[in-house]
């Protein structure tokens, strides 16, 4: 099953940008489970579109005022739900911010 682990923080979390993943990446490339993943450019950079009542509505960043936001994502394939729990409590980010894990629907 495949799950997408969103890497959440607040703006303090973009000191970390450049320590990197600290091995993590790759002991997980070792183990198959990456599927993809990037960092994210800061939500000032972001567009938000909606579209209501068949208008397009853009504002400059992100969608929420919020205190955490999504700095990044990794893709990965595991075989079960504690699979990927235990891959990310392994992630640096969980020392300064917070790990989604969400399933993907699966055709």
């Amino acid at each position: 099953m495949q799950y997408m682990l969103m890497i959440c923080g607040d703006e303090s979390a973009a000191e970390h940008a450049e320590d990197g993943c600290g091995g993590w990446s790759e002991e997980m490339a070792a183990r198959g489970v990456i599927r993809g993943g990037a960092g994210l450019r800061p939500p000032k950079e972001a567009t938000t579109v909606r579209v209501r009542d068949g208008r397009t509505l853009l504002t400059d960043g992100p969608f929420a005022e919020t205190k955490e936001q999504i700095g990044g994502f990794c893709l990965i394939e595991c075989a079960d739900l504690d699979e990927a729990l235990e891959i990310a409590a392994k992630h640096p980010a969980v020392g300064y911010g917070t790990i989604e894990v969400r399933p993907l629907y699966q055709p």
